[in-house]
């Protein structure tokens, strides 16, 4: 199960496009995107419901995009730069509760 959930965290998997709710945060719309049988619709508002409670919009906008761009997590996970690491450090927090929280869904 953890492999599950952090491969819906990091954003593994390249993107199909399909529609996706209009209330959906940007955490569930790129999780639902996956094409991956464990990215239901019940564990990615769950990941979103624990992104919207750890990051702020802003984060959890940059942290979708590793959903499209696996490269950019491994990027940011590897920069030298402050803000990026502060960045990791929070969305590595994020993946945790959201694998505390989120297992069995």
């Amino acid at each position: 199960m953890k492999k599950i959930i952090l491969a819906v965290t990091l954003g593994v998997m390249a993107i199909p496009l399909m529609p996706v709710s209009a209330s959906a945060g940007p955490i569930e719309s790129a999780c639902l995107r996956m094409d991956r049988t464990q990215a239901t619709r019940s564990m990615c508002r769950c990941i979103d419901s624990v992104a919207q409670r750890t990051l702020t919009r802003a984060e959890q906008r940059r942290a979708a995009t590793f959903f499209r761009d696996p490269q950019r997590a491994q990027d940011v996970r590897m920069s030298r730069n402050a803000r990026d690491n502060e960045f990791w450090t929070r969305y590595r927090a994020f993946g945790d509760a959201a694998e505390r929280m989120c297992a069995g869904r």
